[in-house]
């Protein structure tokens, strides 16, 4: 297990949320950069500090080593310079229990920060031409202690159990018309092949816009699941990957909404399909009569094709 040490105010809120870290492959002038080239040395296990506003306020267990991936959407404007193909690393973040300012805490930070590559000036601001640092395993625990979670690395922060479709037999044959498909990248075969079991950036992307169960209300995310709105079979690679074309639900509700038994209005009133027993619903804790968040206007194409397919199965 090694420690690593995070700049990323621009972009924090999005990747401690969303679950992960993101970087450019290079400079915006093409150079090479040491900070970028750590991504592709994380190791599930590893663990993440959080710095951003001047405060170590989250830490994270790495789930899944770098992959290939394009620029989140979410980031908008931010990193306009970037280039798009980047690295992802998936992190399972938490507010740590004590939030702390280093520029505070210098005089017993200093003494162990990196010769090179140091997250951190002396004057306890952050380095801007650093973006993930490797710090020392004495480094590591010293900023455990000033957060208060001195026993992480024993195992309070496992390693996040996602939710995802299972490998069905239609499920294979897609990912294996994704891998021998020559007209998509690397990057785009790698994707799209995590989104079509609900993960990777379109899992990413859909749980920046939601956070939450749309029925159950929980917010627990490594249970939950992210499912398509406009089915698979239907859409573009564009929409197969794109965080609008998503809902955020519990695994029996999903269940219910891939089999198009349930579905929604746009302002959050419940559809649920004659066939489906009444039983069902009740041992599932789910309340039709109950109204959901309203659909974001992104979101409602989709879901206006979700209905269609609903209106049409066989009762």
């Amino acid at each position: 297990m090694a420690f690593w040490w995070v700049n990323h105010k621009q972009t924090r809120d999005h990747e401690v949320r969303g679950g992960y870290l993101w970087s450019p492959m290079r400079n915006a002038n093409g150079a090479r950069n040491q900070t970028y080239e750590n991504m592709r040395l994380v190791r599930p296990g590893d663990i993440v500090f959080s710095y951003a506003h001047g405060q170590i306020g989250a830490i994270g267990r790495v789930t899944e080593a770098a992959t290939a991936c394009p620029k989140p959407d979410e980031f908008g404007d931010v990193g306009g310079y970037w280039s798009n193909e980047g690295w992802m690393v998936e992190v399972d973040f938490r507010d740590a229990p004590r939030s702390f300012r280093p520029s505070q805490n210098m005089e017993a930070i200093e003494p162990f920060l990196p010769e090179r590559y140091s997250p951190i000036q002396t004057n306890g601001h952050g380095n801007q031409g650093c973006y993930l640092a490797g710090i020392s395993d004495a480094l590591g625990h010293l900023l455990l202690a000033l957060t208060g979670t001195e026993q992480i690395a024993d195992g309070d922060l496992a390693p996040a159990i996602e939710a995802g479709e299972s490998t069905r037999p239609d499920v294979l044959e897609d990912i294996h018309r994704i891998e021998g498909d020559d007209s998509l990248t690397v990057t785009q075969r790698l994707q799209l092949a995590k989104a079509r079991v609900g993960q990777g950036l379109f899992r990413k992307r859909v749980i920046v816009l939601d956070g939450a169960c749309r029925v159950t209300g929980v917010t627990d995310t490594r249970v939950l699941v992210a499912s398509h709105i406009k089915p698979w079979r239907e859409a573009d690679n564009a929409d197969r990957l794109n965080g609008n074309n998503g809902i955020l639900l519990s695994p029996h509700v999903d269940a219910l909404f891939d089999e198009e038994l349930l579905s929604f209005e746009d302002d959050g009133h419940m559809l649920v399909h004659p066939s489906l027993s009444p039983d069902v619903l009740y041992r599932w804790s789910i309340n039709p009569a109950r109204r959901v968040e309203p659909f974001r206007d992104e979101q409602r194409a989709f879901l206006a094709r979700h209905r269609e397919l609903f209106a049409q199965k066989a009762r």
